[in-house]
């Protein structure tokens, strides 16, 4: 062995000892910026089916509003499949024969979807998609079995879109809380176990609930607080709370008809806001916005409904859109 001096080893066992103490370099994050766009299109109930304009108008609007990710809420099998083709012929997915998914709520039956097709919600990516996770939440006693659809990205596997529907019924169920409760509680259990898994969640739907309902304090965090929202406990904030013209911390409205409960805006938006786009608030990364679109009156066979929506329109429910930046990794 090589005869090393007493201040040589000194000074090589203070150097081996600095090494060994320094603490581990932090771990790098990157972030991406997003636009996302969510639209419960009233398949049935409006359009029975139909390969109509409503289709065409969907895909208009995902490919010029320059979306990321696209999500639909009541939406039938043929409806789906002509906006596969329809954002497929506009060049619009990075990969043709990987960017959607389905997950039906509903099995095929007579009267459904106008032939009897499956019925339920979507997903479509501009960018590839791995496996989808299709989560069936508690039931509300219906016929219907609501569900939470999920699924990564290829080339970011930790970032994940989601969608649902959530339902209306606020009878008790087996527990003795509300169905819809029950609903919104399994969603958030799901969207939270994603985050400890290290995925950062983009989660779209109609939730058919406003924001200043109570049964959305445990997802709204307590960073919003505005006379319009407050009360919240959560870890989310919504990609149209931070609009300072349309109803600070609520957002602006989506849903026609008489609302469930009276907006806190009533005076100037009676319409009620159950469309909503969630991120986790530590995984932001940046300023976000959100906001909805004017319903379509292009679909001309849809007839008028007395006090929720003029002839043509296109769904009972406005487009709503949001941009965010986001962590994915």
């Amino acid at each position: 062995m090589p005869f090393m001096s007493r201040s040589a080893a000194a000074l090589a066992a203070a150097c081996l000892a600095g090494f060994l103490a320094a603490p581990p370099a932090a771990a790098a994050t990157s972030s991406a910026t997003y636009t996302v766009w969510q639209w419960n299109v009233a398949g049935n109930t409006m359009h029975g089916g139909a390969v109509d304009q409503m289709v065409d108008g969907a895909v208009s609007s995902i490919v010029s509003r320059g979306a990321t990710f696209a999500s639909l809420n009541e939406l039938c099998w043929g409806q789906y499949q002509a906006i596969q083709d329809g954002l497929a012929a506009r060049g619009w997915p990075a990969d043709t024969t990987n960017f959607s998914r389905f997950a039906a709520s509903r099995s095929p039956a007579a009267g459904l979807c106008g032939g009897g097709e499956e019925f339920g919600n979507a997903v479509f990516s501009k960018l590839p998609l791995g496996p989808a996770a299709r989560i069936t939440l508690p039931s509300d006693g219906s016929v219907e079995n609501r569900n939470l659809l999920c699924d990564n990205v290829v080339s970011l596997p930790h970032v994940r879109f989601c969608t649902t529907h959530i339902t209306t019924s606020n009878a008790n169920g087996a527990n003795g809380q509300p169905n819809n409760v029950n609903q919104l509680n399994a969603v958030l259990a799901q969207v939270e176990a994603y985050r400890s898994a290290g995925d950062t969640v983009i989660i779209a739907g109609d939730f058919n609930a406003q924001p200043h309902y109570g049964r959305l304090d445990n997802w709204y965090s307590p960073t919003l607080s505005t006379v319009n929202n407050g009360g919240n406990t959560g870890h989310y904030r919504e990609l149209d709370d931070n609009d300072p013209a349309n109803c600070p911390g609520y957002g602006e409205w989506t849903a026609t008809g008489t609302p469930g409960g009276t907006p806190p805006c009533s005076a100037t938006q009676p319409e009620g806001k159950i469309d909503l786009i969630f991120v986790r608030e530590d995984r932001l990364a940046g300023a976000y916005s959100g906001d909805s679109l004017a319903i379509s009156t292009a679909c001309t066979k849809i007839p008028a409904k007395a006090g929720a929506y003029p002839a043509g329109s296109c769904s009972d429910h406005r487009i709503l859109i949001g941009t965010v930046p986001v962590l994915t990794s």
